[in-house]
């Protein structure tokens, strides 16, 4: 089985390849969403603890939360639902997912590291990859940078450069109070 490994701190992730089905043990019978120590994948991850995120079986179907077996079921799909993207407005369509409880039977499981052991891991804990983007909207540009009310958001948006110019590229900030709104609500 593949685990895909996740680590939301720093934005690196890591697939690791793991062929012997004793160090999955505490993962089985688990569901989706529910926190398992990673002591038995080895050395490395010792005092770690994953986060069940989701996977995929040997023949791509996902897992979906909230479908409590481990075996495949053909439920009816509407726009929202999770596993699903709408084709055409008001649709419905019956689909092949997997229920959440972990077995052998799965390609590929996602994990989130959610508590970090004793030693780093390399490409997972020790680097740290920026995010390329910044946030868009004015509020929340306000709520990354602990703006208030009265100060000016456009001072405050995140640039990135262009190739090897000096050219810098922002978002166009959304939800921004200007004069010019201001006058057309009156």
């Amino acid at each position: 089985m593949k685990l895909n490994i996740a680590n939301p701190t720093t934005g690196m992730q890591k697939l690791i390849e793991i062929d012997d089905d004793k160090k999955l043990l505490p993962f089985f019978d688990k569901r989706m969403a529910s926190e398992v120590p990673g002591d038995s994948l080895g050395d490395e991850f010792k005092g770690c603890i994953f986060r069940i995120a989701g996977g995929n079986d040997k023949q791509g179907f996902p897992m979906k939360q909230g479908i409590l077996c481990n075996h495949r079921v053909r439920l009816l799909f509407k726009k929202g639902m999770s596993c699903y993207r709408e084709r055409r407005s008001g649709c419905r369509k019956r689909k092949s997912v997997r229920g959440c409880v972990v077995g052998p039977d799965l390609a590929v499981m996602s994990l989130v590291l959610v508590k970090k052991g004793a030693e780093e891991i390399p490409g997972l804990t020790d680097d740290n990859k920026p995010r390329r983007l910044g946030p868009k909207r004015a509020s929340n540009i306000r709520k990354l940078f602990g703006l208030e009310k009265k100060d000016d958001v456009r001072q405050f948006v995140v640039r990135r450069q262009i190739g090897d110019k000096k050219k810098t590229k922002a978002p166009k900030i959304q939800r921004l109070i200007t004069p010019q709104l201001l006058q057309r609500k009156r």
